[in-house]
């Protein structure tokens, strides 16, 4: 039988990042691709108590069908928790649990965008965000980050430029793939813009807690006077991501719309990873639990960046440092073969890294950029997947 794929999907191609998971899960290869947390941050004991209370107590509760909203305990808590903490939502918000952040962006991009309208992102970005708008048929324009965050003048110059212009789509906070992080002046410029053109803003922050440098800068959302902000949180990053549960606020009218897209999708999310998180948050030192996590990647961070100065950097490669999130930016020196160097490094040097060009807007745009991850794993399998790197690079880049 010949198959015929539907026009919104057929030119999507598979995530760079789970093709080269297919050389990553063969041990022999040191995996510095994955966006996983480190194994270190589980609380799988804490969790499993959780479990056990929950099925003692409230069994039928975690297993019945629940609302399309998301657990009530766990939607008030996270609304009171972001206004405290991020002076985060206002009168006119809601907050609703979605199954992951990135159902987020889907359901945001299809109840806003018509076929062909366009979702403005940062270049590069993230590429499970992009596949999604481009799976519900929207166009996508890409504009550059700079060290501050995204840059501004291009940013307005896409603005007056293109048509039916819906969505601007960022990632402030230790941007993935690039690490940065945008400026307060940057955010509020990016809104201003935001208002003077009546686009939405969808602000996707799943690495804000996981800051261990510098000073905090506030959400974008935290000064949304006129409803134009869609905020995406997730506990992926800070308690389990095999729960897939996130959470948005965003404006009441919004968020009827995405009550109604997700009911045709999946009904409501796993209502037992609701339970698990609500009872994780306010039973179990979240606070406490922040602290760890930042001292832990701290930590991990300062040593893959020493690491990096011994054995990559000395081949021309050059990265900048950062002060949180899981991820680290390589550049390659001019006229290296991006692609070419990413492949023979898992092919014959045993080193996962993840192409820069996956999360470009276009994919054939030049790149000369690759991203590694440093949280998952362990000090010794770091050390020996960086050196691997940098043995390879020395022999390869000339």
């Amino acid at each position: 039988m010949e198959y015929r794929f539907s026009k919104r999907i057929e030119n999507i191609k598979p995530s760079a990042i789970r093709e080269i998971f297919k050389y990553a899960s063969d041990p022999r290869v040191v995996s510095l691709s994955a966006g996983n947390p480190s194994p270190d941050a589980f609380e799988s004991e804490a969790i499993a108590s959780i479990c056990k209370s929950i099925f003692e107590s409230r069994p039928i509760d975690a297993l019945q069908y629940s609302v399309t909203e998301g657990y009530t305990p766990l939607r008030e808590h996270m609304l009171g928790y972001m206004k405290q903490n991020h002076a985060t939502g206002r009168d006119f918000d809601d907050i609703l649990i979605m199954s992951g952040a990135q159902q987020i962006m889907e359901i945001s991009a299809k109840i806003l965008c018509n076929e062909g309208d366009y979702i403005i992102c940062e270049n590069p970005s993230f590429v499970g965000s992009l596949n999604s708008f481009r799976s519900i048929g929207t166009k996508l324009k890409g504009v550059g980050i700079e060290n501050d965050g995204i840059n501004i003048k291009e940013l307005e110059s896409a603005l007056d430029k293109t048509p039916n212009v819906r969505i601007i789509y960022t990632i402030p906070n230790f941007q993935n793939p690039s690490g940065v992080t945008m400026s307060l002046e940057k955010r509020k410029a990016l809104y201003e813009l935001a208002r003077k053109h009546d686009v939405m803003i969808i602000e996707d922050n799943p690495y804000g807690d996981l800051r261990y440098k510098g000073e905090s800068i506030q959400n974008i959302k935290s000064f949304d006077d006129d409803g134009r902000v869609i905020y995406a949180g997730t506990f992926s990053k800070v308690i389990a991501p095999g729960l897939r549960v996130g959470y948005t606020i965003a404006p009441f009218e919004i968020a009827k719309k995405m009550v109604v897209a997700k009911q045709g999708e999946d009904v409501h999310s796993n209502i037992l990873a609701q339970m698990i998180c609500h009872e994780f948050l306010t039973k179990c030192g979240f606070d406490e639990k922040l602290l760890r996590l930042r001292h832990l990647y701290g930590k991990k961070a300062e040593s893959a960046e020493k690491l990096l100065d011994k054995y990559v950097v000395p081949s021309g490669i050059t990265y900048s440092s950062v002060e949180g999130g899981l991820f680290i930016w390589c550049r390659l020196p001019k006229n290296v073969d991006m692609l070419e160097f990413c492949s023979l490094a898992v092919r014959e040097h045993g080193v996962a890294i993840v192409p820069g060009s996956a999360f470009m807007v276009d994919e054939n745009d030049p790149c000369d950029y690759f991203r590694i991850n440093f949280t998952a794993p362990s000090d010794e399998r770091l050390e020996e997947g960086i050196k691997r790197l940098g043995d390879f690079a020395l022999s390869y880049i000339p």
